[in-house]
């Protein structure tokens, strides 16, 4: 199963049929996606699930309605054991973008880390898992994939926002920190930190 976010709520892709109590229920080779997305940005549906029989297809299935966007990013931890953070858009989140043309996932989750947060000499411990979330870019829908990765670093420089992409401010958080910026985070974000052991 597959958990996707739309407007900070859950779309999840599932092969089984469970019975609908608080959802609704979707086929996803029949159903219209633009329409389901629709409804989620204007709050009409808080949590529903498209349904496809084969879980190896499903991933498949949706790409042919939606369009998809590459991301690679970072889960950083200094020598500390702080965790890499940055404030845009008036949340919380971890440095990430979007893949360039021949560029390997890696490559770019540790290039988007050093241009939104001026933090180097990074270096990748393990893959994590991916996040899935559904934005909005000239009107229309994409699909973004984004790779998390491990990463480490010795770096106690100064470190600088990208402005142009809305950071206002890059920080390193202990453990006793992150707790209280995930209350004003993304729901992916949040499954990445539980799931990743950093908690």
């Amino acid at each position: 199963m597959y958990k996707v976010f739309v407007n900070d709520k859950p779309l999840f892709l599932t092969n089984k049929i469970e019975k609908e109590t608080d959802f609704q229920l979707f086929l996803l080779d029949s159903v219209d996606i633009d329409k389901i997305i629709i409804k989620y940005f204007q709050n009409k549906i808080q949590k529903a699930f498209l349904y496809h029989p084969n879980e190896k297809e499903i991933l498949k299935k949706i790409k042919e309605k939606i369009p998809v966007q590459k991301a690679g990013g970072g889960l950083v931890y200094n020598s500390k054991g702080e965790v890499l953070f940055i404030f845009r858009n008036g949340k919380w989140d971890l440095p990430k973008g979007g893949i360039e043309r021949d560029e390997i996932i890696e490559d770019t989750a540790i290039r988007e880390v050093e241009e939104e947060t001026g933090v180097t000499g990074l270096k990748i411990e393990r893959k994590l898992q991916k996040t899935y979330h559904i934005f909005k870019r000239n009107g229309k829908y994409k699909l973004k994939i984004t790779h998390w990765f491990e990463m480490v670093t010795d770096f106690d420089g100064e470190m600088v926002g990208q402005l142009e992409e809305g950071i206002e401010k890059v920080v390193w958080l202990n453990k006793e920190q992150i707790p209280e910026v995930l209350e004003n985070s993304y729901e992916n974000i949040r499954l990445l930190i539980e799931e990743s052991g950093v908690l």
